[in-house]
């Protein structure tokens, strides 16, 4: 197929097609003509991947090279690719030399009797919105840890299992570098989500009895947005 092809099936437009090619983020067509290339399945497969990380997962062009890179590398474990993935999604956090935030981060991955591994950017990640909450006065915050980490394991456990269902390495792979960027952006989705339902019925306007239900409830479309009512955070 020709780039005006690729562009139609993705909707990617021409000239951002052609920007990813130059960065490297899809190999090159086969050269029809000194000014013209055939592109395949395999480029129009690729160009998908990209588009997900880049629109859906909000990464740099930089982080989706080095997702690529991982996905690409044959002699790469599914382990360490998954480490390069969440380097590229995550990057280096807010980093922090709080060392109170930097105890706090310890204390609560030994307390949950997981690797304590100070130089991994999750951990960093995590010193570094440590350090934030004290700033600003959240003294309580590390609190909330452990039951982050009730609800976390389970849903790792599932990302694991989700990638173990994979039929090949590569499939696998594939797994790794799109599924944490999609899952990520579908976890923080779910969450506020759920987030929401719970505040409504817990608030007592929204309990009041009588009140009307929400419009566009039970057709599958979206209603106006009540007044006063934030629909996104």
């Amino acid at each position: 197929m020709r780039i005006a092809e690729l562009s139609r099936q993705t909707g990617v437009p021409v000239p951002t097609i052609k920007y990813y090619l130059r960065e490297g983020l899809l190999p090159a067509g086969e050269l029809t003509s000194p000014n013209q290339a055939h592109y395949g399945e395999g480029h129009l497969h690729r160009l998908r991947l990209v588009r997900a990380m880049v629109e859906v997962g909000g990464l740099s062009i930089a982080a989706v090279r080095d997702v690529l890179g991982a996905l690409d590398d044959p002699e790469k474990s599914l382990h360490r690719a998954m480490g390069t993935v969440e380097t590229a999604v995550v990057g280096t956090g807010l980093v922090s030399d709080d060392e109170v935030a930097y105890e706090q981060a310890r204390e609560f991955v030994t307390r949950q009797g997981w690797a304590y591994r100070p130089r991994s950017h999750a951990f960093q990640s995590l010193v570094g919105v440590l350090a934030s909450a004290r700033d600003i006065g959240l003294d309580s915050f590390p609190d909330q840890l452990d039951g982050y980490a009730r609800a976390c394991e389970p849903l790792a456990a599932q990302d694991l299992d989700y990638v173990m269902t994979a039929p090949t390495k590569d499939a696998a792979m594939e797994i790794v570098a799109v599924g944490t960027v999609l899952g990520d952006a579908a976890l923080v989705a779910v969450r506020r989500l759920a987030r929401r339902e719970l505040s409504s019925r817990r608030d007592p306007v929204e309990r009041e009895p009588g009140k009307p239900a929400a419009v566009g409830l039970g057709s599958g479309k979206p209603g106006p947005a009540e007044p006063g009512c934030v629909e996104d955070e």
